[in-house]
């Protein structure tokens, strides 16, 4: 996952869609498909490093064993190159059959009628084994365009070497509010003499701290139209208590956080054991681990009263271009990564804790370390109705939260113009994509 909670990733230039997908319709038909009894060839691609691209072509070779006329055509790309190609070919007509979708890009994909109703495949694509929250990930306007890979939900993740070396006891995560979280960090700053911080940053600067305060509060941050519902001064509120974290001591300063936000997560505060707590989505929590080398533990997020605020956030989804004249075989491809054993045994978790309940049943007993406690803390959180995908226009969110989030703790606007501006601009750009 690229974005989490106070803790700031760079974010990949935001893919230019509004011109290379216009009036993109697919070609497919309204019928169920069938697979063909004839050789069939199709196109699959993704976005990931060389890792990714060898333990796919496993599964590739696993498919092909399987269906034995049917020839599956990897490609991938990096973050950047991946979206300016998916956008061109879309344009071209000329989309892959089988495409890796990320939520902030699904809107924008599935209005233009760029994607596959899976709705159209039940035959061949099984969904009976994902939850209702973790399919409405993938849905735009009821229908069901993309299918999540993995999902992670939204922790706090705590140095527990730090706690124990500065005498600072880790809270209950069953029972702790949001002013536990700020004295804790307080305390942990002051024991430690300054040598840390308490929190590694301040919240804001993601959409899914923005989601998660939204529920919090009874309202989410957009509508089922599509359309933005937060209220500045909720919003506001968030990053009042953001400020209020930097200036006790608490978080790290503001300069601190932008450097973070350049480093990533293997080289920000917490990375380096210069903060002892953090927010994260509970599967990331290997890489951090083992960039700290330290002791770590997931904590359920701070609460406010009993509201199911959480989440199911997608690592990213598979979908079907309506483009695809295979869509019959597309569908049989998209079935066998998410659904079958031998697949889940060749990824594991390199794509995210595995959406699917029972191919997480499966890999239960071989997981070990950070792996199986970021799958515990799947199982141990309750999240709440999932929220409105993103909606077409909105993807460039993330570079706007940070920049007005930027302006908040450098104190250059306060947080009640910093809000309504935010609110403004966003809905601007999604009232410009209709």
């Amino acid at each position: 996952m690229k974005a989490s909670p106070f803790r700031r990733v760079a974010i990949g230039a935001v893919a230019s869609l509004s011109l290379a997908l216009t009036a993109c319709s697919g070609s497919s038909t309204g019928s169920a498909p069938d697979l063909s009894d004839k050789p069939v060839t199709i196109r699959a691609t993704w976005w990931g490093a060389d890792a990714r691209a060898q333990l796919t072509d496993e599964v590739i070779k696993a498919f092909e064993k399987k269906y034995p006329n049917i020839t599956v055509k990897g490609q991938y790309k990096d973050w950047n190159g991946y979206w300016d190609a998916l956008a061109t070919t879309t344009a071209a007509k000329d989309s892959p059959d089988v495409v890796q979708m990320d939520e902030l890009y699904l809107a924008s994909y599935a209005d233009r009628g760029a994607l596959y109703d899976l709705g159209k495949a039940k035959k061949l694509l099984s969904t009976s084994q994902f939850d209702d929250q973790a399919l409405a990930t993938g849905q735009v306007n009821g229908t069901q365009y993309a299918l999540p890979v993995g999902v992670g939900v939204l922790s706090i993740l705590v140095n527990t070497d730090l706690f124990k070396k500065y005498g600072v006891k880790v809270p209950d995560d069953k029972t702790w509010t949001w002013d536990d979280y700020a004295k804790i960090g307080k305390e942990l700053t002051d024991k430690s003499g300054g040598k840390i911080h308490g929190a590694a940053g301040a919240p804001g600067f993601s959409a899914g701290d923005v989601k998660y305060w939204a529920r919090q509060h009874g309202e989410n941050l957009f509508d089922k139209d599509g359309n933005v519902s937060l209220k500045p001064e909720t919003l506001a509120g968030m990053w009042k208590y953001g400020l209020d974290l930097t200036s006790s001591g608490a978080s790290v300063k503001a300069s601190t956080m932008v450097e973070d936000l350049t480093a990533g997560v293997t080289a920000g505060s917490f990375a380096t054991g210069k903060a002892a707590m953090m927010g994260v989505y509970n599967t990331q929590i290997t890489a951090i681990q083992q960039a700290t080398g330290a002791q770590v533990q997931l904590l359920q997020m701070p609460r406010v009263g009993n509201t199911k605020a959480n989440f199911f956030k997608p690592s990213m989804y598979w979908a079907v271009s309506s483009q695809s004249k295979h869509p019959a075989e597309a569908a049989a491809f998209v079935n066998f990564v998410l659904n079958d054993q031998r697949a889940a045994d060749i990824l594991k978790t390199e794509r995210g804790i595995p959406a699917n309940k029972e191919m997480l049943k499966h890999l239960q007993p071989t997981l070990a370390g950070t792996d199986k406690a970021a799958a515990d803390y799947m199982n141990a959180v309750t999240p709440g109705e999932s929220p409105v995908v993103t909606p077409n226009g909105g993807s460039g969110i993330e570079p706007e939260l940070q920049r007005y989030s930027q302006e908040v703790y450098f104190k250059k606007t306060s947080p009640d113009a910093a809000a309504k501006a935010f609110i403004k601009e966003l809905q601007g750009e999604i009232d410009a994509a209709k």
